[in-house]
């Protein structure tokens, strides 16, 4: 079954690459990747590691994080190749080498352009989300299903990741804020972000930076979960379509109201 082989090789890249590694990285096993961005050999062994084994189940394109930001091209296979595979072999890369555990394995299956199939693990936790288009999603096992959010924007709990924001909308979000009962900065990890979406930690999610790896897994776990997922002007998220701001939610009322309450 693909979803539980794709499973075991992300939890087999986290025990050889990952994992022995976590509060013991070497001094020369990070380097920045670009400017305020870092990656470690971590993210790199386990990246190769996956690849190797996805392209052994289905031979395809894989669209990974460290491979493209060698080779941007690659990007174009998400769009063009009729199935490729998404990679983000350490998501919240920063918080791994600060020795946090707010860290995943995270991979996806596109067709078309569209995700038919998604996976993240956090390793620390030994925790395991699942999904696949029109059969649900799951955790652990077990069937999730996204209750609906409070219809009452004072009881709306969210993260916003301002990092990349201009100053104007970081200052308009700022003014927002007292319309809901919390509104945080998120977890710097978007495999630990959207979980807690699911589990009704959060109530929605906006980002604005968009980059397949990190959307495409956690987008299908949470609309097979009865969520939703739009990009500012209302149109679906799509992995193979790059588009800058991205609001998920935990029904459509939730988006509707927080995207006229939070935005501009």
């Amino acid at each position: 079954m693909l979803i539980d082989a794709v499973t075991d090789i992300l939890r087999e890249a986290a025990e050889v690459a990952i994992l022995p590694r976590f509060r013991a990285l070497a001094a020369g096993d990070v380097c920045e990747k670009t400017p305020g961005e870092v990656v470690t050999v971590a993210d790199r062994e386990a990246e190769e590691l996956i690849s190797r084994r996805l392209r052994d189940l289905i031979d395809a394109p894989v669209v990974g994080e460290e491979a493209t930001a060698a080779d941007p091209t690659l990007l174009s296979a998400l769009r063009d190749a009729p199935t490729a595979w998404l990679v983000d072999p350490l998501d919240g890369t920063a918080n791994f080498v600060a020795g946090r555990p707010e860290y995943a394995v995270m991979a996806a299956l596109v067709q078309s352009g569209r995700t038919v199939a998604s996976w993240v693990v956090r390793p620390a936790e030994d925790d395991v989300h699942v999904a696949e288009l029109g059969s649900g999603t799951w955790r652990n096992g077990v069937r999730v299903n996204r209750a609906p959010a409070p219809a009452d924007p004072s009881r709306l709990r969210g993260a916003v990741l301002t990092r990349f924001l201009d100053d104007a909308a970081k200052a308009h979000i700022a003014t927002a804020a007292h319309h809901f009962a919390a509104l945080t900065p998120g977890t710097k990890c978007a495999g630990v972000d959207y979980p807690r979406l699911l589990n009704g930690d959060q109530d929605f999610l906006l980002f604005h930076r968009t980059l397949p790896w990190d959307h495409a897994p956690g987008v299908l776990l949470l609309t097979e979960a009865g969520g939703t997922a739009h990009h500012l002007d209302g149109t679906p998220y799509s992995p193979s379509v790059p588009k800058q701001g991205l609001l998920d939610a935990a029904d459509s009322a939730c988006w509707r109201t927080v995207r006229s309450l939070l935005l501009p």
